[in-house]
């Protein structure tokens, strides 16, 4: 048996406080091979408490959730590569002091249904700032409806509630401050790629890095309440990236040298985000509308424009200072805003990425 990392006991004792282990829950065992080192079934078992079967059991759990698990006979078990484990003691070390107080308390969770969800059910209670992580979500939503999944330890999945004086209305341009967010949060680590597509996905040459979510609740004329829902892609692999229907891209792909942290990929998202939800709610969007223009990669695009079951061409002209799409049809231009439509950027670039992955998977 290998073991590098001196805290890998630590780590599943973490664990086992978060979930108390069964013979079915994979926790303690991902807790001790997420450094990448090969581990005995004795040695599990006896690190754990639990018998070889019990072992064997988390092994497969941990399969049947897309993690590859290499078994050798004679040897062990090690995973396809290393991960980081979400921590909330680690992700908080990459908050900012100065920030530390506006995001309050830091929920990290092995699974859940949606931490959007957790956090709407914790609104009821209580507006205070709060923000929720998990490995797992069961019924992760992304916009209009649709699901969104991301493979064990390979992403990010982090959402914050925060509540606002105002009412609602006032909070146009809230998907699009939480962009601006993820890319001051991914210049942290020295990505400078990365872009925003209205309303609400992070890009990097033309693939999907991110997507945002915003949820809003309370009292449409104020005060109300906001969760931030943010999804990013840390490490996709082949098997996993098969099964997503666009270009797609990951820190792992944008990184030169070692990969980031995924605690201090949280703890700086986070960060970012508290911060520039304080300007919005002091200034609005319109704080945020130059900055935006950097990194609207639509802006002078030909879009697919979908609304009430029509679809028409026309060409995205940037953003209104609440936030609103600006596109020309015609020679007239309208304004669009995020609950109304759904609009699809036609990039080249993009579609011969997508062509390519289509034949890949092929």
């Amino acid at each position: 048996m290998k073991r590098s990392d001196p805290d890998a006991g630590l780590h599943a004792q973490r664990a086992t406080r978060t979930e108390r282990h069964t013979a079915t829950s994979p926790l303690g065992v991902l807790a001790l091979l997420a450094t990448g080192e090969e581990w005995s079934g004795t040695a599990l078992a006896s690190q754990l408490g639990i018998t070889r079967a019990a072992v064997w059991k988390q092994i497969e759990r941990l399969r049947a959730l897309g993690l590859g698990v290499d078994a050798a006979a004679g040897r062990g078990y090690r995973l396809d590569a290393a991960i980081e484990m979400l921590d909330a003691v680690r992700l908080e070390a990459a908050i900012s002091p100065e920030q530390r107080s506006s995001i309050g308390a830091i929920d990290v969770h092995w699974q859940i249904d949606s931490t959007s969800s957790e956090l709407a059910r914790r609104a009821g209670i209580s507006i205070a700032p709060r923000a929720c992580l998990a490995e797992i979500q069961t019924q992760g939503r992304g916009r209009r409806g649709r699901a969104w999944r991301m493979p064990l330890g390979g992403g990010i999945a982090v959402s914050f509630l925060r509540g606002f004086d105002v009412g609602m209305a006032a909070l146009a341009g809230l998907s699009l401050v939480a962009g601006i967010a993820v890319l001051r949060a991914l210049a942290d680590l020295g990505i400078e790629r990365a872009a925003l597509k209205w309303p609400n996905d992070v890009q990097a040459d033309g693939r999907k890095l991110g997507g945002i979510l915003v949820e809003l609740g309370g009292d449409a004329l104020g005060p109300c309440h906001a969760i931030i829902g943010i999804g990013i892609n840390v490490r996709i692999g082949a098997k996993q990236g098969g099964a997503i229907d666009q270009p797609w891209t990951d820190l792992a792909t944008l990184v030169s040298g070692a990969m980031p942290s995924r605690n201090f990929v949280a703890g700086r998202v986070l960060s970012r985000l508290a911060e520039a939800l304080d300007t919005f709610a002091a200034k609005g969007f319109s704080a945020f509308e130059h900055e935006y223009a950097k990194y609207d990669v639509m802006k002078g695009r030909e879009i697919s424009v979908s609304n009430g079951g029509e679809t028409w061409i026309a060409v995205a002209n940037g953003v209104t200072s609440r936030g609103a799409l600006k596109v020309m049809r015609g020679g007239e231009e309208l304004q669009i805003d995020s609950g109304e439509v759904s609009v699809r950027g036609i990039s080249r670039d993009a579609a011969r990425v997508e062509a390519t992955q289509r034949r890949a998977r092929s």
